[in-house]
């Protein structure tokens, strides 16, 4: 009896551990990835500004060809929706909307998932024109987790590893628009 009250104890005090690290985390990160891709700015940015592009190089778009996509506007103006849904767990269905449009600089978009989790967070490419037929593509993403999910953050390494698939989709990018 005095061992089940020992193991209670540790797993109770370290549930309240846990807890109390998760009042302190961040409940918000943020990632940004970037890419040096040698061709003309004006073509850079005319193919990445429409979404339906994104299924070219986006890692999370190849990991299921068969993927089911939607779409609602005009791709590539403020309101566009490019919607998807997958019976891949690690893709999921969710749905991307431009919200703003920085003509040639910067464009903001909404991600919301629904499965095989809920989240609304955003999602912005930055664009610059380095010269001599070189471009400079920024891909990043700003989103949030409740306490006490907020844990999962360093616990899982989500931060690195959307980083990796940010980069991944940015080298697709290059792969793709250098050909």
């Amino acid at each position: 009896m005095k061992v089940l009250k020992i193991i209670g104890g540790i797993i109770l005090g370290s549930v309240l551990l846990l807890l109390l690290v998760a009042l302190i985390l961040p409940k918000q990160y943020e990632v940004e990835e970037t890419v040096t891709i040698n061709k003309p700015f004006d073509e850079v940015y005319g193919f990445t500004k429409l979404l339906k592009n994104q299924g070219l190089y986006s890692k999370w778009q190849l990991m299921d060809p068969a993927m089911e996509h939607y779409y609602e506007g005009e791709d590539g103006t403020v309101g566009f929706i490019s919607g998807w849904k997958s019976e891949n767990p690690a893709v999921g269905y969710g749905e991307q909307e431009i919200l703003a449009i920085k003509e040639g600089e910067r464009i903001d978009f909404a991600l919301r998932f629904f499965s095989p989790f809920e989240g609304n967070d955003k999602a912005f490419m930055t664009f610059k024109d380095l010269g001599q037929n070189q471009t400079e593509v920024v891909w990043g993403f700003e989103g949030k987790m409740a306490f006490p999910m907020n844990l999962m953050i360093p616990m899982m390494g989500l931060e690195d590893m959307i980083s990796d698939d940010f980069q991944t989709g940015l080298q697709n990018l290059k792969v793709l628009l250098e050909k």
